[in-house]
């Protein structure tokens, strides 16, 4: 048994500490003792994991705990996790790693800066190990309102507009899910929030009648797919990218938008198969198109976090693509490249935030020949760019190439033309990555200033070598994660083509 309790437990502690603390020496202190245990807890549970299922543990859900939180709404703490939890927690444990080492010499308000930086990783890891419903859409809010106050107050350029704007569109997403989850707690009798029971526990023919399901797999899916940035309701991810400090872009682009794609697969398609099964088409079109939008949109761009935020649109939108086309491949292929995306965006924005840092500027027009100057930063620049655009031996290309062969085992006409037209993205990547890869880190340095810059301090090198570390290590030996993400994928799969097999889908009428 694993004490899962333990990712809320550290944070409090964290934010107990911080509160506590006095000086910026023992607010650093604080932070990297609780980001070193949430890493050291995490690698833990991946180990105890899989040594569980190696025994024979087959449950769906291992190291579970429940008791009643608040009776009267069959509110309950339900905790536990599965190879998909498990892999995201870890990604999470790396990210706040990384970030707080970062964000080491952030100045002014360093303590109040990592109170808000814990308690969104607090809704995080809570949300991740939660199974009732209503516990994780309560850390879901958690994770997402200290995001306003963290671009709003530490970011730069148009901070304001960009934190009103992210917090305004993911508050009307949470209102979206919000009707979403009550409506699939009330359809399915409202005796219970926890996941497992909604989707297996039946009365009669289905747990959620299928008629509501049409009503409420819309509003849930859509409620996690704009935090997952599915077009075209990814305005407020560059803008919150952009104003971001570092290590929040980093936890917001490498974390907090995952939990759309985790919500999207573990909730709206889980808990609702038929809907999933019928309307699965219309969101598959349109996220195939913010695909290849978010490739050709970071081709214009000349500010690095803007390339970088539209490139995270169109990876993140094949997180929903490959989820959406209901196999096991490719549902695997979606959780790895959550892992993927999550790692190369992460170190993405810390390079660019370094860069900036010292430079004072994010338009590749200005910058020339960095790699003379700073090449501790430039190299993982570089390779963050080689990963992010498939390159063999990096994250990326096992994510991108498991998507793909998975999406085309689908047989039908529209489908094997959508993933085609997904693939085009890797092209537009390649273009957009090596352009921008060429023109800061090569040529000849022709500003003076910029030659006076120094390279990466220890606190840098620790952030960007161990996303460095965690990129080259899932490139090339990725089995050993595919194998535990897969054993947790194939019963949702199945579960969701099940319960759709007497379905007459609205598709038949549209593919031969």
């Amino acid at each position: 048994m694993f004490p899962l309790h333990l990712f809320i437990i550290i944070p409090l502690l964290m934010l107990l500490c911080l509160w506590l603390a006095r000086g910026i020496k023992a607010v650093r202190g604080v932070m990297l003792a609780g980001s070193s245990a949430l890493l050291i807890t995490a690698i833990s549970l991946v180990v105890v994991y899989l040594k569980a299922r190696q025994a024979g543990a087959a449950a769906e859900m291992l190291f579970t705990t429940d008791f009643t939180w608040f009776a009267p709404l069959h509110i309950n703490y339900t905790v536990g996790v599965d190879g998909i939890s498990v892999a995201m927690l870890l990604l999470s444990s790396i990210i706040v790693f990384t970030g707080t080492f970062a964000s080491w010499r952030l100045q002014p308000l360093t303590k109040e800066y990592f109170l808000w930086f814990t308690l969104l990783s607090l809704g995080v890891f809570g949300f991740f190990i939660s199974i009732d419903l209503f516990m994780m859409f309560m850390f879901y809010e958690v994770a997402l309102i200290p995001m306003y106050l963290l671009i709003g107050v530490w970011g730069t350029g148009r901070k304001e507009y960009s934190a009103m704007k992210l917090t305004l569109m993911l508050m009307g997403a949470s209102a979206f899910l919000m009707c979403g989850i009550f409506g699939i707690f009330y359809g399915a009798g409202g005796q219970t929030f926890n996941i497992l029971d909604l989707a297996h526990h039946t009365n009669g023919a289905h747990v959620i009648p299928v008629a509501q399901q049409y009503i409420w797999f819309p509003l849930t899916f859509v409620g996690f797919g704009v935090l997952g940035a599915m077009f075209p309701f990814h305005t407020w991810s560059p803008d919150g990218h952009a104003s971001a400090p570092t290590a929040v872009s980093m936890l917001h682009a490498g974390v907090l938008m995952k939990l759309g794609g985790y919500g999207c697969f573990r909730i709206a398609m889980f808990l609702m198969p038929e809907a999933a099964k019928a309307l699965g088409w219309i969101f598959l079109i349109v996220v195939a198109i913010g695909v290849v939008y978010g490739a050709f949109s970071a081709c214009v761009q000349t500010d690095m976090k803007y390339i970088n935020a539209y490139s995270s649109v169109s990876h993140c939108g094949l997180v929903l693509f490959a989820i959406l086309m209901i196999n096991r491949t490719a549902a695997t292929g979606a959780i790895l490249q959550m892992l993927s995306h999550g790692l190369l965006t992460a170190l993405f924005f810390a390079c660019i935030g370094m860069i900036y840092h010292r430079a004072h500027t994010r338009d590749v027009r200005e910058l020339q020949g960095l790699i003379r100057i700073m090449p501790y930063i430039c190299v993982c620049f570089v390779i963050a760019g080689l990963g992010n655009l498939g390159l063999p031996g990096f994250s990326g290309f096992v994510a991108e190439m498991t998507i793909f062969v998975g999406s085309f085992q689908q047989a039908d006409t529209l489908h094997r033309v959508l993933t085609i037209l997904a693939t085009t993205s890797i092209v537009i990547t390649a273009v957009f990555i090596l352009r921008m890869v060429g023109k800061v880190m090569y040529g000849v340095c022709k500003n003076p200033d910029h030659l006076k810059l120094h390279d990466a301090t220890w606190d840098e090198k620790i952030a960007i070598t161990t996303l460095v570390v965690c990129i080259a290590g899932l490139g090339l030996a990725p089995l050993w994660m595919s194998d535990m993400i897969n054993y947790s994928v194939t019963p949702i799969v199945d579960h969701i083509n099940a319960a759709a097999t007497q379905l007459t889908s609205l598709t038949s009428f549209l593919i031969p």
